[in-house]
């Protein structure tokens, strides 16, 4: 467990620091915590790793699953996940484009009270839950079958992430069309981390159930967690952007 935790601050560390070089190397270090946050926020939602959890138990009743077949099957839920957000965040790049930088710190504070509150009340914010659940558990271990399921998934996950989501689009639509692709990618990165994390530093598919299970049971925290790096970041972004 202690290669494994090391593993895991490799990875984060190496992200945050790759992802605040490149900005720097950009010119836009004044979106280093901006990102940061909103990512970190969106990573650690509570709702991505209810939905996670739901995969990993369905892979783990697989019978005579291979230990590469969780792999491959895994990243192709992740990748789903990247590709498909990475996508919704091109068009809310395109549709907020207009809108003043100081309204995405509105939509922080907004969405980090109602994240606060739905966490303190321990109300699910994944829309259509008793469908999703049905469809994973119906699926095969296929790549395919868990590439498709990633990009259904997305969508489920948007109760959850779109005033996050949101408020970035919003900060980046003024930097410019190629570096938008950019930071839209950085931010994806950091969002997916901790679902590979999960999958590729632990030594089985019960491993992985277990650590996934412990971080929804803490998802009351998380998300009054999350709630409060929002609004403070919304606070921010007024004040000094």
């Amino acid at each position: 467990m202690k290669s494994e935790i090391k593993v895991l601050l490799l990875v984060i560390l190496s992200s945050i620091g790759l992802t605040a070089g490149i900005l720097s190397l950009l010119g836009l270090r004044n979106l280093i915590y901006p990102l940061l946050a909103l990512a970190g926020a969106d990573s650690i939602n509570p709702c991505t790793f209810v939905i996670y959890t739901m995969l990993l138990i369905a892979l783990s009743l697989k019978e005579n699953i291979s230990k590469r077949r969780i792999y491959a099957v895994g990243l192709a839920f992740v990748a789903a996940i990247y590709i498909s957000y990475y996508l919704l965040g091109v068009g809310l790049v395109v549709l907020t484009k207009t809108i003043p930088v100081w309204v995405a710190g509105v939509v922080s504070i907004a969405f980090g009270a109602y994240t606060f509150i739905t966490g303190y009340m321990e109300k699910s914010r994944i829309a259509k839950k008793k469908e999703v659940r049905k469809n994973i558990f119906s699926r095969e271990a296929t790549i395919l079958g868990a590439f498709s399921l990633g990009v259904i998934v997305s969508f489920t996950l948007l109760p959850c992430s779109s005033g996050t989501y949101l408020a970035y689009a919003i900060l980046i639509s003024k930097v410019g069309r190629a570096l938008t692709l950019i930071l839209l990618a950085l931010y994806n990165v950091i969002f997916i981390l901790p679902l590979l994390i999960i999958l590729l530093t632990v030594g089985s598919i019960t491993e992985s159930k277990s650590i996934s299970q412990k971080i929804v049971q803490k998802s009351r925290e998380l998300s009054m967690i999350a709630g409060v790096l929002l609004i403070l970041l919304g606070i921010y972004v007024i004040l000094g952007m």
